[in-house]
């Protein structure tokens, strides 16, 4: 669901960033009283862990369309929502600088619409009323598919109107949102069996981790080391292998942008969007996941397609394991220097 220049005007890209630095500034405030030195490296190795499952496009029976999970919710309630906020927000920037997913003019929307949902509405006012104060195996189930869904139904909405406010489109808004809503509840059942899963294991191996974030408060002194070293291995190894055997049918807003119009690629604008795009083919050192082309085809020569074994090889094995280590560092980074932040305010109050 990350959203293309070519669908936002630069009005709508601009409030967006606005309320995106608004949320982004709101969290690292909040969030600095919960960070200790077993949530900061969590927020790194879950920021790696979601990265890599973003790149598992699973395809959506009986539509010719696939999906990836968001991650959000599964960051709040791992982390809680002030944290996880700051999390995807680092992973939807590095995509779109790094990896030219998602426009830049889009990226305020983007981590809008797929984090603010999830942590601020989803987060709260759904999964913390189903879990309760006593998370349960049962309502945590509950609450985390329930919520998960809710997050993407929202999110996905949240696509619709920003596109038909920028108004430099002809999709329709009934259209669009009859297509976009469908397709995205599907895969928000998916994202909720995956945050489920995750969850459930987190739940039997540091059950403290779940209740502490409920309750608000730092992690103290809980040994994290078994659950980071799995979440890192899991993440590496879905980055660099797993990553291989993703679904090529196109996302459910490729998706529903093709079926409301019959066009698979919009045209991009000319004017700033002209200029966003050839700064972000600079700046992005593998798009599309894999490496740049260096030779173009000459005209009337095909070119063989890869094998997803070579293809994996060359490009998307690479792509996958350099952005889950650049989210790493930068998540882990911005948690780090929070907390940082937040010790010297302690010693020098004034």
């Amino acid at each position: 669901m990350h959203m293309a220049d070519a669908l936002i005007s630069p009005t709508v890209g601009a409030v967006m960033w606005a309320a995106t630095a608004g949320l982004v500034s709101y969290s690292a405030k909040k969030v600095q009283k919960e960070l200790d030195d077993s949530k900061v490296p969590l927020m790194g190795v879950l920021g790696a862990f979601v990265f890599s499952a973003q790149m598992i496009n699973f395809s959506i029976p009986a539509t010719g369309s696939s999906g990836h999970i968001g991650g959000a919710m599964l960051l709040a309630i791992l982390l809680g929502p002030y944290a996880a906020f700051l999390t995807i927000a680092s992973i939807l920037t590095i995509q779109a600088l790094f990896f030219a997913d998602g426009g830049l003019l889009a990226l305020g929307c983007n981590i809008f619409n797929l984090g603010f949902f999830p942590c601020f509405i989803a987060y709260p006012l759904i999964y913390k009323k189903l879990a309760g104060d006593n998370v349960t195996k049962r309502s945590l189930i509950i609450g985390a598919n329930i919520a998960a869904i809710a997050g993407l139904q929202l999110g996905a909405f949240g696509v619709v109107v920003e596109t038909f406010m920028s108004g430099i489109t002809e999709l329709p808004f009934n259209t669009f949102l009859l297509l976009m809503q469908p397709i995205h509840l599907a895969i928000g059942i998916v994202e909720g069996l995956v945050t489920t899963a995750v969850v459930l294991f987190i739940l039997k191996e540091r059950p403290e981790i779940i209740q502490r974030v409920s309750a608000g408060k730092a992690f103290g002194n809980i040994s994290m080391k078994p659950v980071l070293v799995s979440l890192l291995l899991v993440a590496l190894l879905t980055a660099g292998m797993l990553s291989w055997f993703a679904s090529s049918d196109p996302d459910g807003l490729e998706w529903s942008i093709a079926k409301t119009t019959g066009e698979e690629e919009l045209q991009q604008p000319e004017g700033i969007h002209s200029v966003l795009a050839d700064l972000q083919k600079k700046i992005a050192i593998l798009p599309d996941y894999n490496f740049k082309e260096t030779e173009p085809a000459t005209s009337g020569e095909t070119k063989e397609p890869a094998s997803a074994w070579s293809a994996a090889d060359s490009g998307l094995s690479t792509a996958g394991i350099v952005g889950s280590i650049f989210t790493l560092i930068v998540a882990g980074s911005i948690g780090k220097l929070l907390q940082m932040f937040n010790r010297r305010q302690q010693k020098c109050p004034n």
